[in-house]
């Protein structure tokens, strides 16, 4: 179908901020079409499935319908539960069993709520999809490259879970409320008279709707291969944990162990099935490598960077001069240690508000 520059798709999940999002883009002339995805089995997730509010829950799926018909705008639930699983489920499984602990929003956000929606966008001849996120986007003529920034609302910036999305990816993509703050979002669909105003924000993973991850693998992963190790310290086994994959780098309660000092998770080891722990000054590295790297603001640089980077979504950023090896890695070394440098979480890197690109981190160490 051939695309039309005014068609947009709007990525519907219920909530406050792509409510928003559609009500904005129809007031300004867009022939908007409403999209809600369904992204995984409710009775497979388990946990709390029939009082959640996550963004591809049951009761989202409701609320998007009802809003749309408010709008006047078409409204379609398209099932993307195949490539759900085989791209987020499996990714997050499979990283929290090779010892790391993953941010599958990231990968959802450039193979689902990106890839996928594109494909049906191309489908309906719609030019651009709509989000609610809090970023804003720019086209640079002197680099020829679109960029992404943070959201104008610090608080709910949430430009960090995008850093993986492609030049082709963001330049059809519209971001209405990276100018707003949450408030505003609130009293924007109140003066509408738009019910879903007064809706409580979603923190957990939509596929693990109690956000007990423990329970979740649990019931994903064979039984055989969640047993207990060891939990050791300077080299000595000094008591047994319930099963490497419920850790997480810097983690201190839950270790069942009684010691004279706090002590903390500082390495999971899979292939031993072990946890490592020590003092909290353990916990401090300078340096880090990141792969799967997606550069975004250049399409490379020659020499090293003086950037500040992100080590986690609620991380302030730290100085950190940052290079490409030539075999793609990412290197990066903070001016000052980082506490819990966390592999399998993202590093993303920020030159004032703008995204210069980001990675998965891979090791750390001094």
């Amino acid at each position: 179908m051939k695309r039309s520059d005014k068609r947009v798709l709007v990525g519907m999940s219920g909530g406050v901020d792509s409510t928003a999002v559609a009500a904005l883009l129809v007031e300004q002339g867009y022939d908007v079409i409403g999209i809600t995805i369904k992204t995984y089995e409710y009775s497979v997730s388990g946990g709390n499935i029939g009082n959640e509010s996550s963004c591809c829950s049951l009761d989202g799926i409701n609320d998007a319908r009802a809003v749309a018909l408010m709008l006047g705008i078409p409204h379609y639930v398209v099932d993307f539960t195949q490539s759900f699983r085989t791209r987020v489920i499996d990714y997050f499984t499979h990283e929290y069993m090779s010892g790391r602990t993953p941010n599958p929003c990231v990968q959802c956000n450039r193979h689902i709520k990106w890839g996928e929606l594109l494909r049906k966008a191309d489908a309906l001849g719609a030019a651009y999809i709509a989000t609610g996120h809090y970023a804003r986007i720019r086209y640079d003529s002197g680099t020829n490259r679109y960029t992404l920034s943070r959201g104008r609302d610090s608080r709910k910036d949430q430009s960090y879970a995008l850093w993986a999305l492609t030049q082709d990816q963001i330049a059809r993509t519209l971001f209405p409320l990276g100018e707003w703050t949450k408030e505003q979002t609130r009293e924007y669909l109140h003066s509408r008279g738009i019910p879903t105003a007064s809706k409580h924000e979603s923190y957990e993973l939509c596929f693990v709707p109690d956000n007990n991850y423990a329970r979740f693998l649990s019931e994903i992963v064979p039984e055989s291969t969640l047993t207990s190790g060891p939990i050791i310290k300077d080299g000595s086994v000094i008591g047994q944990h319930q099963g490497y994959p419920f850790y997480t780098i810097g983690q201190r309660r839950g270790l069942g162990i009684a010691t004279p000092e706090p002590l903390y998770v500082l390495d999971i080891l899979p292939d031993d099935r072990a946890i490592v722990v020590g003092s909290e000054d353990e916990l401090y590295h300078s340096h880090l490598a990141a792969e799967s790297v997606n550069l975004i603001k250049y399409p490379h640089w020659e020499r090293p960077l003086t950037l500040q980077a992100k080590i986690r979504y609620k991380d302030d950023g730290a100085t950190a001069d940052c290079w490409l090896e030539e075999d793609g890695t990412l290197r990066v070394h903070f001016h000052e240690p980082r506490r819990a440098i966390t592999p399998g979480q993202s590093v993303v890197l920020y030159e004032d508000d703008d995204v210069v690109g980001g990675g998965i981190i891979s090791k750390r160490w001094d």
